[in-house]
């Protein structure tokens, strides 16, 4: 541990290897309903500028956060993580360990996807740090970082893409599993967003529904050994994790196809993208 954790009062909670569990520098979160309705009007003109999408998080603080970061990492299972998987960009960024899992496996499915659309697990903390926000070595560090460096990786276990209904899904679906505001607000603002503006009969909100409950009926996988699940065959891991095949959104896909839509150029026309900003 660093001078901070061994210099810090006993009367902080710690775990039994000495990781704090909140620092006492740590600035409350502040709610401000406004302040992440203004960062959602700025992620729909841009999906791709996520970090709007960590404002949005601090401006709709979850109350369940501090009790899920404590049942973990003061558990001997989050210390085990915390010696096995002390950080995962790069765990996930060494493609070519990955590539040596065997075919098949979450390993190959997460390298397919990363390089199929570019990103990097890298890339999704330089986002969350272009909000400058002090770090601790603490819990709510580890477990915060842990939560964000999985996103990509639910897109793979989940099968949902990054066309903007399948980026709702996921944070739906991580809603299921970490309820937040946040999520909900981008999730089912974004799936309201996309119906409005296809003002198609693709099932939108019954694909969002189905993501929600699926998340919420998976183990939460920031407790998962992720190492040990890049190795195993995806298919097998859905079906150990109880994730079906996304049929709701699969079939958004389907109509929108045959309605001549392209499900990831979903833009909306001018008139209609001022009036969801009025």
């Amino acid at each position: 541990m660093n001078d901070l954790s061994r210099s810090v009062p006993e009367a902080l909670e710690c775990a039994s290897d000495g990781t704090i569990l909140r620092d006492p520098r740590r600035t409350p979160p502040r709610y401000s309903l406004p302040r992440a309705v203004h960062h959602f009007r700025e992620l729909l003109k841009d999906k791709e500028e996520t970090s709007h999408v960590f404002h949005i998080f601090d401006a709709l603080p979850s109350q369940t956060f501090m009790p899920r970061v404590s049942r973990l990492g003061l558990s001997p299972h989050g210390e085990a993580l915390r010696r096995s998987e002390p950080s995962l960009p790069p765990l996930l960024d060494d493609h070519a360990a990955l590539r040596r899992t065997p075919p098949g496996s979450v390993g190959h499915a997460y390298c397919d996807f990363m390089e199929r659309e570019g990103l990097t697990a890298a890339g999704l903390v330089a986002e969350a740090e272009k909000l400058n926000r002090p770090k601790f070595d603490d819990l709510v560090q580890w477990y915060a970082d842990r939560s964000r460096d999985v996103h990509d990786l639910m897109h793979v276990l989940t099968g949902y893409g990054r066309d903007p209904l399948g980026e709702q899904c996921v944070l739906l679906f991580t809603h299921g599993q970490q309820p937040s505001q946040g999520h909900l607000l981008i999730g089912w603002a974004g799936a309201a967003h996309i119906k409005r503006i296809t003002r198609s009969s693709a099932p939108v909100f019954k694909a969002a529904l189905q993501a929600q409950r699926t998340g919420k009926a998976c183990p939460p996988l920031t407790w998962l050994p992720i190492r040990d699940m890049l190795e195993l065959d995806l298919r097998e891991v859905r079906t150990m994790l109880g994730i079906p095949d996304p049929t709701w959104y699969q079939r958004c896909h389907a109509v929108w196809r045959s309605e001549g839509i392209d499900p990831y150029k979903l833009i909306a026309p001018e008139k209609d993208q001022n009036r969801l900003m009025a």
